[in-house]
Parts: C-alpha cells; sequence; structure tokens
C-alpha cells in the first residue's frame, strides 16, 4: 500500500496499491511495469501479467495493463511520487478499499485482482 506524495501532480495524498505511468513507445507492458517499479521503489524483479482493463473513472478513460511481482528486496520509494508505503494483508486490503481515499483507478484494479482469486498476499501490484 502506498500513499500518492503531496506535491503528485494527479491525486496527491490519496491511495494506491499499484506504481505505474505511461507505455513508452515500442516498450511492452512488462517492460514498463517493471521499469515504474524500478524508478518508484527501487527494487529490480520481474512481473508477471495479470490483467487489462479500460478505467474509465479518475481523469480520463485509460488502459491499465496490471502485473504482479514478488518482492523481497527492501524498498526504497521515490519521495517525488510516494510519500508513505507499507505491506498489508489482503483482509486488510478490503478492509480500507471503500474506507480510504485511493486513486480510481488503483481501487478498480485491486478490486478485480481480489476478485480473481489470484492474490497470494506475497505480490505487489504494478500498472
Amino acid at each position: 500500500m502506498l500513499r500518492r506524495s503531496e506535491t503528485h501532480s494527479r491525486f496527491p495524498g490519496y491511495y494506491d496499491v499499484m506504481v505505474g505511468g505511461a507505455v513508452n513507445v515500442g516498450e511492452s507492458y512488462e517492460e514498463a511495469a517493471a521499469r515504474e517499479l524500478s524508478e518508484e521503489l527501487g527494487v529490480r524483479v520481474p512481473v508477471r501479467f495479470m490483467f487489462k482493463f479500460l478505467c474509465r473513472e479518475g481523469i480520463s478513460p485509460v488502459w491499465f495493463g496490471v502485473h504482479e511481482a514478488v518482492v523481497s528486496e527492501h524498498l526504497v520509494p521515490d519521495p517525488g511520487e510516494i510519500g508513505w508505503q507499507d505491506w498489508l494483508t489482503l483482509d486488510e486490503l478490503r478492509d480500507v478499499i471503500d474506507q480510504w481515499c485511493f486513486v480510481p483507478g488503483g481501487r478498480e484494479a485491486l478490486r478485480r485482482y481480489l476478485e480473481s482469486g489470484s492474490g497470494s498476499g506475497a505480490g505487489e501490484l504494478a500498472g
């Protein structure tokens, strides 16, 4: 779980379970997800594609490619992107999904992830 920095250009201070950004020209969703994990959390790990969906909430319709990664190394969050981060269990995530102020795409991705039954509790979601 992370909270975006208060200086973030979109949804400052909102909670999210994903790190992510735009896919560069010629870059796959998987390459972009791995790059974003490295840029925002300072970890270099393989990612596994979970699903793709069109999010119509938030700023505008945007495609999300959701990936899962097993992260065992120490996180080094980029303070320009992330103001706080901590690990939550799947039960804790279910408890806060409708209570905390979430980034709309992150909330929808988390719901879809939990409904898929794929969450093992050991993964990190990366958009």
